[in-house]
Parts: structure tokens; C-alpha cells; sequence
């Protein structure tokens, strides 16, 4: 069983709260990832969210005005098997009967250099919430902007993988997350 898959999306999902937005911008679903890794005893475990949606108001003229608000659907982690997608739904996992989502709000956003962010915000999973800053990369190409990037956290502090699951010689406490984000409507950069 992957549990370790379980904890990777929960940190993707603070890494996709974490990106730019605009009022009138929208997220382009099917050219939008948000993607994890974890190990489970050594071995890396690869998962993705399948169901996310992000509220931005980004200006690239004013980035510290940015306002984003990010939910992400717990039930939609994706490991590659059944057995362990379902384990992920209990509750030493992400217990999504009471926690079906995952928030975050930005609460600031800084210019960090050409093309990219510094993302701060308050990411809530399983009923804790944490402060996470994510950095962010941002391109334009046709119309469109991608933010893409990646971070690390800790699935204990969100008590991912509850109970017997707490040994992390099994399933590591680190998870990095992995972003791509695709907007239509962002002024250009």
C-alpha cells in the first residue's frame, strides 16, 4: 500500500495555493498539474491531484496586490492503484468525510526577480494549518501564463498518515510538491 502518495498531494496542494493570480483570470485545467513525490520504504511514490481550482487577481505590475485562494479536492489524489487511492479517503490519511479539501490563501506576494514570485500563505489540510511560502516561476507563451515550481513539507504536521502510519522509515515525512499552472487573461509580464 502507498500511503506515501497520500502525503505527496496533500503538499501539492499547498504548492497549487501557492500561485499568482488575477481577478479575471482563468485556470486552463487540462494544461494544469499539480504533481508529488514521496518514498515509501526508499522507493520514490508519484501521485497528482486529478480535481483543483484556484481564485487569482495577479497584475504583474503590482504583484504584492496579488489576492489567491486555492481549494483542492482530497478524493481526486491519483497514486496509480485503486487499494491505495481508497486507503488515502480514511481517516489516519486524508480523511476526506470530515476534510474533503485542501485551502490555501495567500496572506503576501513578493517580487523575488525577473519572472518570479515569493508566495506566502496559510495552506489547511485535515483540519491544521501551517504558514508555507513557495517560490514561483512564471513564463508566457500564446496568450497564456504558466507558474510552475515545487517546495517541501512535512506530512505530520497535517497528520497525514496518522497512527501506524507515523513511522517515517516506512513513509517519509517529506513531501515535495510540484506545480504547473496555466492562466488565461494575465497582462503580460
Amino acid at each position: 500500500m502507498r500511503l506515501s502518495h497520500f502525503s505527496t498531494a496533500l503538499a501539492l496542494t499547498a504548492l497549487f495555493a501557492a500561485w499568482p493570480a488575477q481577478a479575471q483570470q482563468k485556470l486552463v485545467p487540462a494544461q494544469s498539474e499539480i504533481a508529488f513525490l514521496t518514498r515509501q520504504m526508499g522507493v520514490p511514490v508519484d501521485g497528482r491531484f486529478k480535481k483543483f481550482d484556484a481564485q487569482v487577481a495577479f497584475d504583474p505590475k503590482q504583484p504584492t496586490a496579488a489576492k489567491i485562494s486555492f481549494t483542492i479536492d482530497l478524493g481526486s489524489a491519483a497514486i496509480g492503484t485503486a487499494e491505495t487511492e481508497a486507503e488515502l479517503l480514511k481517516p489516519d490519511w486524508f480523511d476526506t468525510r470530515k476534510f474533503p479539501q485542501a485551502t490555501f490563501t495567500s496572506t503576501a506576494v513578493k517580487p523575488a526577480g525577473t519572472g518570479k514570485l515569493e508566495v506566502a500563505g496559510t495552506l489547511s489540510i485535515k483540519g491544521s494549518s501551517q504558514a508555507v511560502t513557495v517560490p514561483v516561476l512564471l513564463a508566457q507563451t500564446a496568450g497564456l501564463t504558466t507558474a510552475t515550481g515545487s517546495f517541501t513539507l512535512k506530512r505530520l504536521d497535517f497528520k497525514i498518515g496518522d497512527g501506524d502510519w507515523k513511522d517515517t522509515s516506512v513513509v517519509a515525512n517529506e513531501v515535495q510538491v510540484r506545480f504547473k499552472l496555466t492562466l488565461t487573461g494575465v497582462a503580460g509580464l
